[in-house]
């Protein structure tokens, strides 16, 4: 059974042609993400410190942008299928040395390749549970957060409410005992006080109404005193 040639591997690929970079630099780049997940690829390459791999990032989000646009796949769910550079043409050029000579000037270049396909169901189905599990952790520790910021906020709120009780409850103590100070007054020591006048029954007559006759009748007599002195001066 004949193996599945590297360049007739299945998937979404993205070629750049051309590149001048040698061929043997660009291979020690891609052997770090060959057969790794797009988003650890990525990563890889953001920190890998050599010139090519800017480039080799650059075509990887290239081939993922292929994938999702045509081909309707989800970069998340990708990996590197395969990844390789070929040799491209050479230009030469020559540098003059000692004694009239010159050395031979090889500025190489190549095609870099690159493929991503589609994970296999049961590592998607893993990584589906691994994303959930880490969604709900964070969400678990953002909502413990914020009970405890409500739990460190409680005291104080609490702190209120008791003291308006204890206002309350002080104002409340106060009228009470104004109410059991006050003496009780009962209608007989109002009247006897004056303040009220006792209620005439039918046919008797109230001492305010007696009193009242007395001071008219006084007055009668005066007024009578004051003409018959009067007359006797004239």
């Amino acid at each position: 059974m004949t193996a599945t040639k590297t360049n007739e591997r299945p998937g979404t690929r993205a070629q750049l042609r051309n590149s001048s970079i040698a061929a043997n630099k660009v291979r020690e780049v891609l052997d770090l993400i060959r057969g790794v997940e797009y988003d650890r690829a990525a990563d890889i390459l953001t920190h890998t410190d050599r010139g090519a791999a800017p480039v080799v990032a650059k075509l990887l989000h290239s081939a993922a942008a292929n994938a999702e646009h045509n081909d309707g796949l989800d970069p998340r769910e990708l990996f590197v299928a395969t990844c390789y550079a070929d040799e491209g043409t050479t230009l030469k050029r020559w540098r003059p040395r000692a004694r009239g000579r010159a050395t031979r000037i090889r500025k190489r270049s190549c095609h870099i390749t690159i493929v991503l396909a589609r994970m296999p169901d049961e590592k998607i189905a893993r990584r589906r549970a691994r994303v959930a599990a880490e969604a709900a952790d964070r969400r678990a520790r953002r909502v413990a957060g914020t009970r405890r910021r409500d739990a460190a906020d409680a005291p104080a709120a609490t702190t209120d409410e008791r003291a308006t009780e204890a206002v309350e409850e002080l104002i409340a103590s106060v009228a009470d005992a104004r109410e059991a100070a006050a003496p009780e007054v009962e209608e007989t020591d109002v009247v006897a006080a004056g303040a009220v006048e006792p209620y005439a029954e039918e046919g008797e007559v109230a001492e305010s109404d007696v009193a009242e006759s007395d001071v008219a009748g006084a007055e009668d007599a005066d007024e009578t005193t004051e003409d018959a002195t009067e007359e006797d001066g004239n």
